[in-house]
C-alpha cells in the first residue's frame, strides 16, 4: 500500500488554527500524510498577530530538502512565505526536484487583519511561485493586491481578475469568495478553457480562522490521493463548507475561533 503524502511550506500558528497546524489537520481529516517546511513563526492567537520571526531562506531549503530526500510527496501547500529570500528558495528547491503539484494560497493578510507577507515580496511571488503552481487560490481581496486593482464586484470582474492571474503562468485560479455579499458563498475555478462555479451557502459564524489555509491544504490532499483537479477542489469546497458549519461547536479563545477540521468525528 502506498501511503499519499503532501507537504506544506508555511507558518506556525501559536494558537493551532491556521498555518502549519491547520494544514497538518486537513491532511490528517482527509486520510493524507503530512510533512511540513516552516518558513516563519507567528505569535498568534484568534484576535491576531502580535509577531512574526521569519526562518532563514537558508533553513527552508534545508527543510525541504530533508523532505524531497526521503518522502514520496503527492502534492505541496504553498501558505506564509513572509519574505522574498524564502520565495527564492522555494521556487529553487521546487524546480531542482521537478515537482508537479503545486498549490499556491497567496497569503498576504490574516483573517484578522494582520499583514503576512513584506510588501516587497509581493512581486516575487508573482513572478517566481505562481509559474510553479498547478492552482493558485487567492480571495478576492488577493486577487486584487496581486494585480494592483480595485476588488472585483462582480461575477465578470471576478472571472477576468482570474483569466489576468492565469496569465502570469500557473494552470489554474481558484478565486474564493468568502469575502463577497450575498445568500451563497461562490468560488470560481478559472482554467484555460473553462470558468466553474462553486456555490456553497453563506454560514452565519465568525469561526472562520484558518478557511483559507485548510482550503488549500484540503486541494492539495485531494491532489496527493490521485484527484483531478476539478475534483479535488470540488471535494475540497464541500469539506470545508462542513468544517465551517461544525465551526459553532468549538469555544477556542475570544476572537476569530477556527474551523471544525475533525468534523466528521467529533
Amino acid at each position: 500500500m502506498t501511503t499519499p503524502v503532501a507537504l506544506t511550506i508555511a507558518g506556525s500558528d501559536s494558537s493551532g488554527g491556521a498555518g502549519i497546524q491547520a494544514d497538518l489537520k486537513t491532511f490528517a481529516a482527509l486520510g493524507v500524510y503530512g510533512a511540513s517546511v516552516i518558513t516563519a513563526l507567528t505569535a498568534q492567537n484568534t484576535r491576531g498577530v502580535t509577531g512574526i520571526h521569519a526562518v532563514p531562506a537558508e533553513f527552508v531549503t534545508a527543510q525541504m530538502d530533508a523532505v524531497f530526500s526521503d518522502l514520496e510527496v503527492g502534492a505541496v501547500k504553498i501558505g506564509m512565505v513572509a519574505q522574498a529570500a524564502s520565495i527564492d528558495a522555494i521556487a529553487a528547491a521546487l524546480s531542482r526536484w521537478a515537482f508537479r503539484h503545486v498549490v499556491l494560497d497567496p497569503v498576504m493578510v490574516a483573517t484578522s487583519g494582520d499583514r503576512l507577507l513584506a510588501s516587497e515580496a509581493v512581486d516575487a511571488l508573482r513572478t517566481k511561485l505562481i509559474p510553479l503552481a498547478t492552482v493558485i487560490t487567492p480571495n478576492l481581496p488577493e486577487a486584487a493586491a496581486l494585480l494592483d486593482e480595485p476588488m472585483a464586484a462582480s461575477e465578470a470582474e471576478i472571472e477576468s481578475q482570474g483569466r489576468r492571474l492565469l496569465s502570469l503562468g500557473c494552470r489554474a485560479v481558484l478565486v474564493k469568495g468568502g469575502h463577497g455579499e450575498g445568500a451563497e458563498s461562490i468560488d470560481y475555478l478559472v482554467g484555460a478553457d473553462t470558468t466553474i462555479a462553486l456555490a456553497a451557502p453563506r454560514l452565519p459564524t465568525k469561526n472562520t480562522h484558518g478557511t483559507g489555509c485548510s482550503l488549500s491544504s484540503a486541494i492539495a490532499a485531494g491532489l496527493a490521493k490521485g484527484e483531478g483537479l476539478e475534483n479535488a477542489v470540488r471535494n475540497a469546497k464541500a469539506w470545508i463548507s462542513a468544517a465551517i458549519g461544525a465551526a459553532d461547536r468549538f469555544s477556542v479563545g475570544h476572537g476569530h475561533a477556527p474551523i471544525h477540521h475533525f468534523h466528521k468525528f467529533y
